[in-house]
């Protein structure tokens, strides 16, 4: 076999390998977002006051003051923590929950979400017969390009930054510590992204948009986690850029990448605009 031959062949089972880990990891990502108490069975968004009121989705009579959510169930009426039951007829007492955090109670087969999103406390009820994810059909994505796998460096600012950005939901703001920024090339031009703190430890997340976005990718936001090396070094896989819940429903608080995370350049890589969005373009 020629070295041409050899150095052809290699390179083809690089990109099937290449292929094959995106598919496995997609496919992952996909029973995740399907999941019976994920946010595809988010059935209401319900935003708490000191008035007491009656919730549609959940039990009981709901209100919150003094970064305290009360509960008052009704006879016959149901509700679980960590698989205790609940007292009815007492006021349950839930918080104070920090923000962007929340708690999960149980009623029947609906998982009520307790939960802190601009300083409020709101309730969304997640039940497995929610039309939405009755009805997921997937999400399309672009075909996996390895072009758009590239190195980066992730320069820590020199104390966490707070950054405020808006949200799906009008009326509300998060902030954000970011502990720094990604540098990168990519379509011959140098790129940075302010990350945030991801969910697993040692992970940064970045939210952003480009000139895909509106077009063929979803126009408020794309997601990307990654994991830097002790030397900083990061791989941004675009390929890995997905929806966030507010892609899929109303009933979502996500958060809008800031203002200098509006990339210039069109990754034609990651998530597409959902089915469920479809004639909103």
């Amino acid at each position: 076999m020629s070295t041409h031959t050899e150095t052809t062949t290699h390179t083809e089972t690089a990109f099937e390998a290449f292929d094959q880990e995106w598919q496995e990891w997609h496919d992952a990502h996909e029973r995740h977002r399907a999941h019976p108490h994920g946010f595809l069975a988010v059935s209401h968004l319900h935003w708490l006051s000191s008035d007491a009121t009656r919730l549609e989705g959940a039990p009981g009579t709901w209100s919150a003051e003094d970064d305290v959510v009360r509960v008052v169930l009704e006879p016959g009426e149901s509700l679980q923590q960590d698989g205790v039951e609940l007292n009815a007829g007492e006021p349950l007492e839930f918080g104070p929950i920090e923000e962007r955090g929340g708690i999960n109670l149980v009623s029947g087969d609906t998982v009520i979400e307790v939960a802190k999103r601009g300083g409020e406390y709101i309730v969304r009820p997640r039940n497995p017969s929610n039309a939405l994810l009755q009805e997921y059909q997937g999400t399309p994505a672009y075909t996996p390009n390895a072009a758009f796998a590239v190195a980066g460096t992730f320069v820590p600012f020199e104390a966490p930054r707070p950054t405020t950005v808006g949200a799906a939901v009008e009326g509300i703001q998060h902030v954000y510590k970011a502990p720094g920024e990604i540098r990168f090339k990519l379509a011959g031009e140098e790129l940075a992204l302010t990350a945030f703190n991801g969910h697993a430890p040692g992970s940064l997340s970045v939210l952003f948009t480009d000139q895909t976005s509106g077009k063929t990718t979803y126009p408020a936001n794309r997601s990307l986690s990654v994991v830097p090396a002790a030397d900083g070094s990061v791989q941004l896989d675009f390929n890995r850029a997905v929806n966030l819940p507010c892609a899929y429903t109303d009933l979502a608080t996500c958060p809008l990448p800031p203002a200098e995370n509006r990339l210039p350049v069109a990754i034609e890589a990651g998530e597409k605009i959902p089915y469920e969005r479809q004639d909103q373009k």
